[in-house]
């Protein structure tokens, strides 16, 4: 078991890859806000969660970036994109995660996230290529759309959006699948792995999701990602949406994944 000066040590570490408020507008520091929240920051989710082994640095990122998108939580999105921008991340692959989460969050929290990143990347001079997107009739998007749910859920993804298939929901379950799963899931820049990353985040954090976590869960395994890191994807929302929403996953991902 590491010691608290052993987690700090790794803290820092951490902080200074991700280059941690490297550009962030001055303000009060955390000390003068409360005593030892520096210290608690650092061990806490720097030390004890960010530097965990077993899920790569990128889909960390991924995952807190989802979080702070559907929570809204923009002084703090503003500060990781410019650590996705230093650990290597493209300024496409953010955008893509805006857009993917608001599948989750409520189509506002695109627009404020991708106005936050045009920002962020005038701040660091990066320049956004132009992304060319095919265009497809609501029928093809209907399509690809069902072949993809089945292909990520299976009987699973059932049990989620509008599992009931009631007339009531119908039209909305459509417009999910065409749009959801037919559009913004075959969008270029965000591969699907990460945004499985984005779905449990939000799942997770959002709360009241159940039935849609329990179908990702599954869908993480499609996607290639061991029960390990689908472990640490949840483990990792905590510091940002709080812990009991990731220990309420995680008993939920201990029943699903040994289904």
């Amino acid at each position: 078991m590491s010691t608290r000066d052993e987690l700090f040590q790794r803290g820092e570490a951490m902080r200074q890859q991700l280059q941690h408020l490297a550009y962030a507008t001055p303000t009060p520091s955390a000390e003068r806000l409360a005593p030892g929240a520096r210290r608690l920051t650092t061990e806490l989710i720097f030390g004890g969660v960010w530097s965990r082994p077993g899920l790569a640095l990128q889909h960390r990122m991924t995952c807190t970036l989802a979080v702070l998108s559907v929570l809204q939580r923009l002084p703090q999105l503003r500060v990781y994109m410019h650590s996705a921008l230093s650990i290597g991340m493209s300024a496409r692959t953010i955008q893509e995660i805006m857009v993917h989460c608001a599948l989750y969050g409520g189509f506002p929290t695109m627009v404020n996230g991708l106005r936050l990143a045009r920002e962020v990347f005038d701040e660091r001079g990066v320049t956004v290529p132009d992304t060319p997107l095919p265009e497809r009739s609501l029928e093809e998007l209907e399509s690809q759309g069902q072949r993809l749910r089945q292909e990520l859920q299976g009987t699973y993804g059932q049990s989620g959006y509008a599992a009931s298939s009631t007339h009531l929901a119908a039209d909305l379950l459509q417009l999910a699948v065409q749009y959801g799963y037919g559009e913004i899931w075959g969008r270029p820049d965000l591969d699907r792995q990460s945004r499985v990353v984005c779905a449990l985040a939000a799942f997770t954090v959002l709360g009241g999701c159940e039935p849609q976590l329990r179908g990702f869960l599954h869908a993480a395994h499609q996607v290639g990602f061991r029960t390990s890191e689908i472990v640490e994807i949840l483990m990792h929302t905590a510091p940002y949406g709080g812990f009991p929403k990731a220990l309420n996953a995680l008993t939920l991902a201990q029943e699903v994944l040994r289904s």
